[in-house]
């Protein structure tokens, strides 16, 4: 497996803290597990939309970098 950095942007960053105040609670750890492990993973133009466990991360590669422009909780 070729190894991957994962790296989360400013506004994805101050996602957890606009979720929280909404009383969504999601980690980072639950952010990068649905970017190893998901359930389902669609590419739309330069974006990566992967879902697992009612999550979905929008991630933009750069080479080895994976970087986490948003998530947000699904149905």
């Amino acid at each position: 497996m070729v190894s991957q950095n994962i790296y989360f942007t400013k506004y994805s960053n101050d996602k957890f803290e606009i979720l929280n105040k909404y009383k969504v609670f999601i980690t980072k750890e639950q952010v990068e597990e649905a970017l190893r492990l998901p359930d389902a993973a669609v590419k739309k133009s330069k974006y990566f939309y992967y879902r697992r466990d009612g999550l979905t991360v929008v991630v933009k590669k750069e080479g080895r970098t994976s970087k986490i422009v948003t998530f947000y909780p699904t149905k």
